[in-house]
C-alpha cells in the first residue's frame, strides 16, 4: 500500500529544498493556485501522471523520489569495511560507542531550529 503521508511529506520536502511556494508549483504544474496545498495538507493526492509531472518539474526521477537514504560517503564505506574485519569480541566493544554517537546526532537533530 502507497503510504500517502509519505508523498505529502517528501513532495514538500523536495519542494522546499528548491525554495518553491505551493502556490507557485502549482502555477508552474498548470494547475489551479491551490493544487499542491490540497495535496500537502492531504484533501488530494497526485494521479500517476501528475506524479510524473510532479517528478520532471522537481528534476528528478521517481525512484529518486522514493529514494530518500543518504549517499554514502567514502568514509563510511572505508569504516564499513574495517568493521567487517573486527572480531566478534571487538565488534561488541565499538556498537554501544556507534549507539551513543547516534544518540547525539538525533538529540543535535531536534535541538537544531
Amino acid at each position: 500500500m502507497l503510504d500517502e503521508q509519505f508523498v505529502r511529506n517528501r513532495i514538500t520536502e523536495l519542494r522546499l529544498k528548491k525554495d518553491i511556494s505551493e502556490y507557485q508549483m502549482s502555477l508552474d504544474l498548470g494547475k489551479n493556485k491551490s493544487y499542491i496545498q490540497g495535496i500537502s495538507s492531504g484533501r488530494s493526492m497526485p494521479s500517476m501522471k501528475q506524479f510524473f509531472e510532479i517528478c520532471d518539474y522537481l528534476e528528478i526521477t521517481p525512484i529518486e523520489f522514493f529514494k530518500t537514504e543518504k549517499k554514502e560517503q567514502p568514509l563510511l564505506r572505508e569504516a564499513t569495511a574495517l568493521m567487517r574485519d573486527l572480531s566478534k569480541e571487538d565488534l561488541e566493544a565499538v556498537f554501544p560507542i556507534l549507539l551513543r554517537l547516534k544518540t547525539n546526532a538525533e538529540n543535535q537533530k531536534q535541538a537544531e531550529p
